[in-house]
């Protein structure tokens, strides 16, 4: 059977990228913060289904809450970067994008006491035109990436990109990219991967895809945000249509999250990696098969 990926974009409630109108930077630490209460939701939840999971961590939580860190790893699961402090790639340059991805791997490894080999940038906004952020992670010492959706849709998505796990060929170097998951539907790829796709979408679609994944015999890759398992969060005065995207669907995903655990086996990326493409924390990155590389402009 197929595992799939299991993966959790750590970050708090009011970090989101649609909030960042309404939300200034600067009142960050003036909020309450609920990220531990619903990690150790979502770790309780992988537990019991005997899953596995990525946690792409952000910097700014790392320092901040580091025995949450200390405790998804000591669960078995993998830790990942997530940046610094969820600035989207499309409003940085590439020395402020260096510095990011560079100081949160430093802070997450030397709380994780291992090495974080992937990143997913914030709303996975490495769009065309900022290809030059995957070598700096190459440079860095990432070995994978996870922020190439392939979707169309303002504001992020890498539209031709392969819908598959693959080896992306850079001239910094190689690296494996792992989008998440999407449904391919009148001759469009549909996002089905998580998040609010997963929280206001019919949940039939999120499953066909990871069934058609399994036909394909590859790997999906679901992604979540811990506040989305958080209905009593603090809420913002918002426009309408902001409103629902942030807030709708809350109290229904964790019961959604228990029918997809039971239907499907997940795992971290990392073990995905071990075992099928010779990536393995500490290691070289195996030479690639020329059938998955996929080179970028």
């Amino acid at each position: 059977m197929v595992r799939h990926h299991f993966t959790v974009d750590v970050e708090e409630y009011f970090h989101a990228s649609a909030l960042e109108p309404w939300v200034r930077r600067n009142e960050w630490d003036l909020l309450p913060s609920r990220v531990t209460a619903s990690v150790l939701a979502l770790l309780e939840v992988l537990e019991r289904y005997g899953a596995r999971a990525t946690f792409f961590a952000l910097g700014w939580v790392a320092r901040r809450h580091p025995d949450l860190i200390r405790t998804i790893a000591r669960a078995g699961h993998e830790i990942a970067s997530h940046g610094w402090d969820h600035v989207r790639v499309t409003r940085l340059g590439p020395t402020q994008f260096r510095d990011s991805v560079r100081r949160a791997k430093g802070e997450l490894e030397s709380l994780s006491g291992s090495e974080v080999m992937g990143f997913r940038a914030p709303s996975y906004s490495i769009v065309p035109g900022r290809e030059w952020a995957l070598d700096v992670l190459i440079e860095e010492g990432y070995r994978y990436d996870s922020s190439l959706f392939p979707v169309r849709r303002s504001g992020y998505g890498y539209p031709d990109g392969p819908r598959d796990p693959y080896w992306l060929r850079r001239p910094a170097g190689d690296l494996v990219e792992m989008p998440p998951a999407t449904l391919r539907l009148w001759g469009q790829n549909l996002p089905a991967g998580g998040g609010g796709y997963f929280r206001l979408l019919p949940y039939g679609l999120v499953r066909a895809a990871f069934k058609e994944c399994e036909r394909r015999g590859v790997p999906g890759t679901f992604y979540i945000h811990p506040w989305e398992i958080d209905p009593d969060q603090p809420r913002f005065s918002l426009p309408p249509l902001t409103t629902i995207r942030h807030y709708g669907g809350l109290r229904g995903t964790e019961d959604r999250l228990h029918r997809l655990l039971q239907e499907f086996r997940f795992t971290s990326i990392a073990e995905t990696l071990a075992w099928r493409f010779d990536v393995v924390p500490n290691a070289p990155a195996a030479r690639l098969p020329r059938s998955i590389v996929t080179s970028l402009a």
